[in-house]
């Protein structure tokens, strides 16, 4: 049986945060736009147990850097589905995620369950 995570302030605000964002975000962005004291810790917990619970995913950028964005279409339907393109702008550092779905040809037999594809370039906004 599993054990119903506890709502708190903390969650609550995270969770506005990023539902609230076009781009994903880093735990320093939800830091610095929450409203609620927490430390690191907390929020670094709270972020990586959205990712567990499949209400947001983790985008790793090229330099190492995680950023998360709330789960949304297939994703949101109760099937964690990661496999989209995501896009960094080299200018202002936004993570983007893309709406096209990944496409890939992989051999009989394989499934493709999550992927993490960054592109990396200029956004609309800083050209």
């Amino acid at each position: 049986m599993a054990l119903k995570r506890r709502n708190t302030e903390i969650k609550e605000g995270i969770l506005h945060i990023l539902t609230g964002s076009k781009a994903a975000l880093s735990q320093t962005d939800v830091e610095e736009q929450l409203n609620v004291p927490a430390d690191r810790a907390t929020i670094f917990r709270t972020l990586n147990r959205f990712v567990e619970d499949g209400i947001a995913h983790r985008i790793v950028s090229e330099e190492g850097k995680s950023y998360f964005a709330v789960c949304t279409g297939k994703c949101a339907s109760g099937h964690h589905h990661d496999a989209h393109y995501h896009f960094h702008c080299l200018e202002c550092r936004k993570m983007e995620c893309m709406k096209d779905e990944i496409q890939v040809k992989l051999p009989k037999g394989y499934k493709l369950m999550q992927a993490n594809v960054v592109l990396t370039g200029i956004c609309a906004a800083c050209r």
